[in-house]
């Protein structure tokens, strides 16, 4: 049709330019005029075309070696969970604060005993499992949907006295290395003991 114009396509033309340029004019097919389902069917196989042609260009330059996960096998196949994706997201990227309480919570009680051990008094770690334990129950009671909530409540009393136990055992640990180091230290002769302290 007369009236009908192709779209532009940039790279299809130049493709199309370099064609013409390198076909002498004896040689080339008279065009006809296609009509409008040719013509949008010709530009998709192109554009096909070209797409294949730039991906065999980019595995022959190597663009896909050493690709992160090559040759290791495909995990999560056996698992029909419909959110598995925002979960190894979340899990990936280390996000924390974000999406379904059922999620951050869960994440957060993975961490909890480490943050626990950062505390340095009774009633701070009191006061972290209280709120922990309020936004559990927060979270079992909403009514927005979302995936079910399965993080348990922390006992605040065994908390504690876990929290007791790492804390005494990391005493101790820091006083053995300590008491080693400095039987170390007296096994060394003056110059030993005078460098070493330098190096400190």
């Amino acid at each position: 049709m007369a009236g009908t114009r192709e779209p532009s396509d940039t790279p299809l033309n130049v493709a199309r330019y370099k064609i013409n340029r390198e076909i002498p004019d004896a040689e080339r097919p008279a065009e006809a005029e296609p009509d409008t389902n040719e013509a949008g069917q010709s530009m998709m196989d192109a554009r096909a075309h070209f797409v294949e042609i730039s991906i065999q260009q980019a595995m022959r330059r190597g663009d896909f070696d050493n690709l992160p996960g090559a040759g290791k096998p495909l995990t999560g196949l056996d698992n029909h969970d419909p959110d598995w994706w925002i979960k190894q997201k979340i899990e990936r990227e280390q996000i924390t604060g974000l999406g379904p309480p059922a999620l951050t919570l869960r994440t957060e009680d993975a961490g909890l005993d480490a943050r626990l051990d950062t505390l340095f008094s009774e009633a701070q770690v009191c006061e972290v499992l209280d709120d922990f334990n309020h936004r559990v129950i927060d979270a079992r009671r909403q009514l927005r949907g979302g995936p079910p909530v399965i993080t348990p409540l922390r006992d605040v009393d065994a908390e504690l006295a876990r929290w007791r136990e790492r804390r005494e055992a990391a005493r101790r640990e820091r006083e053995e290395a300590k008491a080693r180091e400095d039987a170390a230290l007296a096994a060394m002769t003056w110059r030993q003991r005078r460098r070493a302290r330098r190096e400190r």
